[in-house]
């Protein structure tokens, strides 16, 4: 498929109105903050592009299924393709009209939320699951959040220390230390319930912490959207290199484990599906295609 086709497929389904509403909230901005929001709209473009373009060439087609669904705190946008390599992908395109609870205090002029669920044929190659959400309020301050592991079923050492490598040298070229985002990714905040906790790798971290750059919103995002393409390029180069190795039944019963416990973590751990996100909505972009009780 040409890009200018896949980019007809892939733009925005949310309607007109939510579109216009969203442009009146970056006209409410300041100038700096303006820039930024057209950045993560131009890198939401340009990841759809690039992941999906993948995705097909993995696949050998790329049939797309399509939800579009309004709550009070957003406008949600979600594409899921399915096939014989990567057997799910899902991408959620949330346009946020109000903050969520934990995710941020006051009251929201702007925000955006994307995230990418890859879910490989191969039991030799975990789920991905990326996020970056970036959002500007009244008073001014602004906020970067994201998530960035594989929840692995089989572990294969050196896919897994290929992505932390990765990870660490992004944090090294900035002169930052990973260790409180790789916390906060092996654990959760504050808010997760652990009994019923995802499984990641740690390889990665999560952003939904204290920000990288604590007095600069624009070095933050940076930071987080860089490294979100990173690991995510990272991590299709490792699926296409596992596509067509042999593996066990072991390697097919960790992976259903893996399937079953990220979907009990999103019923009862994770605070936002459970209680923000309609599971509608987030069953579809990130549940596994297939999972087993």
């Amino acid at each position: 498929m040409k890009r200018f086709a896949l980019f007809l497929l892939l733009g925005c389904a949310l309607s007109s109105t939510s579109l216009a509403n969203d442009e009146a909230r970056i006209a409410r901005l300041s100038a700096a903050h303006q820039a930024l929001a057209q950045r993560m709209i131009r890198f939401i473009e340009h990841a759809d592009t690039k992941y999906f373009g993948r995705i097909e060439a993995l696949n050998g087609s790329l049939p797309t299924e399509r939800l579009t669904q309004a709550t009070d705190y957003s406008d949600f946008d979600v594409l899921v393709t399915r096939g014989a390599v990567i057997e799910k992908a899902g991408r959620m395109v949330s346009v946020s009209k109000k903050a969520s609870p934990g995710r941020g205090d006051g009251e929201l002029v702007w925000g955006r939320f994307y995230s990418l669920d890859f879910h490989p044929k191969t039991p030799l190659v975990g789920m991905l699951h990326a996020t970056v959400v970036l959002q500007f309020f009244v008073d001014g301050s602004a906020g970067v959040g994201g998530w960035l592991d594989v929840l692995p079923g089989t572990r294969i050492e050196a896919d897994l220390q290929e992505l932390k490598t990765l990870t660490d040298a992004h944090f090294a070229a900035h002169d930052k230390d990973p260790s409180l985002y790789r916390r906060l990714v092996c654990k959760g905040t504050h808010d997760t319930i652990a009994e019923f906790r995802r499984q990641p790798s740690c390889s990665g971290v999560s952003f939904y912490g204290p920000p990288v750059y604590r007095d600069d919103t624009g070095k933050s995002y940076a930071f987080v959207e860089e490294l979100f393409e990173q690991f995510v390029d990272t991590y299709l180069d490792i699926v296409e290199r596992r596509a067509d190795d042999t593996f066990t039944d072991a390697d097919l019963a960790a992976q259903d484990k893996m399937r079953k416990t990220w979907l009990i973590d999103q019923l009862f751990s994770d605070p936002f599906s459970s209680k923000i996100v309609p599971f509608e909505v987030w069953s579809f972009a990130n549940v596994p295609p297939v999972i087993k009780f």
